[in-house]
């Protein structure tokens, strides 16, 4: 799956995003609007995940979407 079809269906997915990442508050996602960037830039927050551990961690849950 892309990262396009991921932004433009953000309502299904951000639920998927919250069970996965439970930290998230929804108002977080809310603002996300599905950009990826704004998604790693939360999860290295909430998390303290380096950069790259970030992006191997969002690639990784994207496929098994």
């Amino acid at each position: 799956m892309d990262w396009n079809r991921i932004e433009g269906n953000w309502k299904q997915f951000r639920g998927k995003v919250k069970e996965h990442w439970g930290k998230l508050t929804d108002d977080e996602l809310d603002q996300m609007e599905g950009r990826r960037e704004q998604l790693e830039g939360k999860i290295q927050e909430r998390y303290g995940y380096a950069k790259d551990q970030t992006r191997k961690e969002v690639d990784e849950w994207l496929k098994r979407m």
